[in-house]
């Protein structure tokens, strides 16, 4: 059986294949070569499928199909959470390894498609993998009253062992998994009332720890097969340009360079080795043609943006009579314009893939496929193989950030179109390198936000007139909400609103990044809400929950993460602090910043108190984890980061030396509270990001007296 063969039915989501052991190996990094047989990354040796989700090892392991890839944020051990807590299991025989590709049997419940994304891998399966569970889990009973003779009710299921109190019968799931696997399912399953969770609100370990920390997990580029060819393509500097001519007669010189093909995306060098694809690489001469291409600087395309405020845009939010409410008395009012820059993703992984074409004719594919479906039929249309005879075996990733799901799989368009220009007798390991990504585009685009805003003697904003512009990442022509969210929806109590979007076009394809719209529209409406409040002296904290009106997390968060900062307590000499508070993905999340000056001018952030609501806390150690990561990815950002164009139109970064993370020396002190709560699960990859720019750039104001309206902020304070 392979795992093309898996059932794509309603029974087949209930049953599996019913079959035993599909073989599934653990493969240390020693033997990735065995990728050519198409095994994947992770597991336990002779499994039984008990599902669709749920395999068991004649060990007594548990290994969990997870449908969402894991580059880090952790669905392998919330998914495997959701599946021991029905199923009883002990955390100890817990595994989770990658699905197969399939847009119907694995699909994201929210997409409609496999796809990870917007943070939903907890929240779209909570249900669907406690159901796995406690169907296996039901499976394993019955096949234990029947080996028994005795009434299913009188079994019990306790980490991970099976018994019989009565008779003093006793088993672990390995023995009773064959014959659990030919029981018909039940129709039905009641889940576990919450009161009776003993895994679910737990600090477990996460799964993938100790692989990734001991050099056993194996990621594409540890994928090397016999023979295998690696092709890296040269791009050009400009966005829209395309191969005019090229000359590879000095590239074709270097010892190790196979061939060089021309492709739709550049020019592709093969070579038997990554070190003569990159020499190889570089001395390649290619005449790029730019009549198409984008060739304003960032500071043109400011300059255009701001001539846009001055066209009809697309109202997103309208309440209130805005124009009239700015004419009463008794009112401060406030306007300013906020630039934001392109940003790059920078996973530490870029962008690779491995191709294997079997002798029968069948194709491996390797690589982070965030939607692996389409990777899946991409690749088969344009290597032009029956998409039956292909296999997608998504690997661990390191990182994405919205990088690698992208609709239409540009990425793999290249990597296939790589292969499918061979003649296909090698592997091919393509790759890109970390300038190729940060140079490679599809970035977060540059926004800019204009804002007005009143607010009375009392405190209370009482006008609120936005208007944004930027490219729509959806490419619409009218409303794309991902350019508005978090403005057009504003949490506070305004009575008269206004909400604009202009939508622009250049040639720079543009990319969800982390958190999406929420990475500008929070700082714009964070920033400007809170020199408001300063203007009149109002307490930020005070201000916002007086006017945080409809929604009681909102203020839970926010007082939270003031109670954590110790808020309105003293705050120690030569430093200030800041507080946002954004919901994003429904999870809301408050942060207090504490900031001071170094002797070089620039910001230095010291502590970060965050407070995060996200429903049922499957595992609150991996949502501190991903909120410490998402500060720390956030701070990065405002403090350092920026691609820019410029003269003509060229990328002007390359690398971490001028387009870089936050060091370790850099990164605050994070304290991190989990709400409790009772309502459904929702993500946390992103929700972390949005708040720690504003509350950054709220203690940076307070403390300087400048408020940020450009970004970097590290940048302008040093200028």
């Amino acid at each position: 059986m392979t795992i093309q063969e898996i059932a794509t039915t309603r029974r087949g989501f209930l049953a599996g294949t019913g079959g035993l052991v599909i073989g599934f190996a653990l493969m240390p990094k020693s033997s990735a070569f065995a990728a050519e047989k198409g095994v994947q990354a992770g597991g336990a040796d002779a499994l039984v499928t008990l599902n669709t989700f749920v395999r068991i090892g004649t060990d007594d392991t548990v290994t969990i199909l997870s449908k969402h890839i894991e580059f880090g944020q952790g669905p392998f051990t919330g998914l495997a959470t959701l599946v021991a807590e029905e199923l009883d299991a002990d955390w100890g025989q817990m595994r989770a390894v990658h699905s197969p590709a399939d847009d119907k049997v694995y699909a994201n419940l929210a997409f409609g498609l496999q796809g990870t994304g917007g943070s939903s891998s907890i929240a779209n399966s909570y249900e669907q993998f406690r159901q796995a569970g406690a169907t296996a889990r039901a499976m394993l009973v019955a096949a234990a009253a029947d080996e028994w003779k005795v009434p299913a009710g009188e079994i019990t299921v306790e980490k991970g062992r099976v018994k019989h109190p009565a008779s003093g019968k006793d088993s672990g799931f390995g023995a009773l998994a064959t014959k659990a696997a030919g029981i018909k399912p039940p129709a039905d399953v009641k889940l576990k009332d919450p009161s009776k969770f003993t895994l679910i609100g737990q600090e477990l370990p996460k799964l993938d720890t100790v692989s990734k920390t001991n050099g056993q997990a194996v990621y594409t580029l540890d994928i090397v097969p016999d023979n295998l060819l690696v092709a890296v393509v040269a791009h050009p500097n400009h966005f829209g340009a395309a191969v005019k001519s090229f000359d590879d007669s000095e590239t074709r010189k270097v010892k190790g360079v196979v061939d060089v093909k021309q492709l739709p995306q550049g020019v592709a060098v093969y070579a038997d080795n990554t070190f003569a694809a990159l020499k190889g690489r570089s001395v390649l001469k290619v005449d790029w043609d730019l009549s198409k291409a984008e060739t304003r600087s960032s500071d043109q395309l400011s300059a255009d943006y701001a001539k846009a405020l001055g066209e009809k845009g697309i109202t997103a939010s309208e309440k209130g009579d805005v124009e009239k409410a700015f004419t009463d008395t008794g009112l401060k009012t406030l306007e300013a314009q906020i630039i934001f820059p392109f940003l790059a993703h920078a996973p530490m992984e870029p962008l690779d893939a491995v191709f294997i074409k079997a002798a029968d004719g069948s194709l491996d594919v390797y690589n982070g496929a965030q939607f692996p479906g389409m990777d899946k039929a991409t690749a088969a249309k344009i290597t032009g193989i029956d998409p039956a005879k292909v296999r997608l075996n998504t690997q661990i990733t390191g990182g994405s950030f919205g990088r690698k799901a992208q609709f239409g799989s540009p990425y793999m368009q290249e990597a296939a179109s790589v292969f499918a220009a061979t003649d296909q007798s090698r592997p091919v390991k393509h790759m890109w390198t970390r300038e190729d990504d940060i140079r490679g585009g599809y970035y977060r685009p540059m926004y800019l936000h204009k804002m007005r805003g009143a607010i009375n003697a009392d405190g209370r904003i009482v006008a609120w007139d936005q208007a944004i512009v930027g490219q729509s990442i959806m490419g619409k022509a009218d409303l794309d909400s991902t350019s508005v969210e978090g403005a057009s929806d504003l949490p506070y109590d305004v009575p008269n609103l206004r909400v604009v979007s202009h939508n622009v076009k250049l040639a720079i394809p543009p990319l969800w990044w982390r958190s999406v719209g929420h990475t500008h529209t929070g700082f714009a409406v964070e920033t400007f809400l809170d020199e408001l409040f300063q203007m009149v002296g109002k307490d930020p904290v005070e201000g916002r929950l007086e006017q945080l009106t409809e929604d009681p997390r909102y203020a839970g968060v926010l007082k939270k993460a003031a109670e954590l900062a110790d808020w309105g307590g003293k705050v120690p000499e030569g430093r200030q602090r800041g507080v946002a508070v954004v919901k994003s993905f429904n999870t809301y999340v408050g942060q207090v910043v504490e900031v001071s000056a170094g002797a070089d001018g620039a910001p230095r952030v010291h502590k970060v108190w965050c407070a995060v609501d996200c429903g049922v806390a499957i595992n609150p150690n991996v949502i501190k984890a991903q909120m410490e990561g998402g500060i720390g990815y956030g701070l990065g950002a405002v403090l350092f980061d920026a691609v820019t164009l410029g003269e003509g139109g060229a990328i002007m970064q390359s690398n971490f030396h001028d387009y870089r993370s936050i060091r370790i020396n850099e990164m605050p002190d994070v304290e991190v509270a989990v709400i409790k709560s009772g309502e459904p699960p929702t993500g946390v990859g992103e929700p972390g990001v949005p708040p720690v720019g504003p509350a950054t750039a709220n203690a940076w104001r307070r403390l300087t007296g400048a408020p940020v309206r450009s970004l970097p902020i590290v940048a302008v304070a040093t200028s």
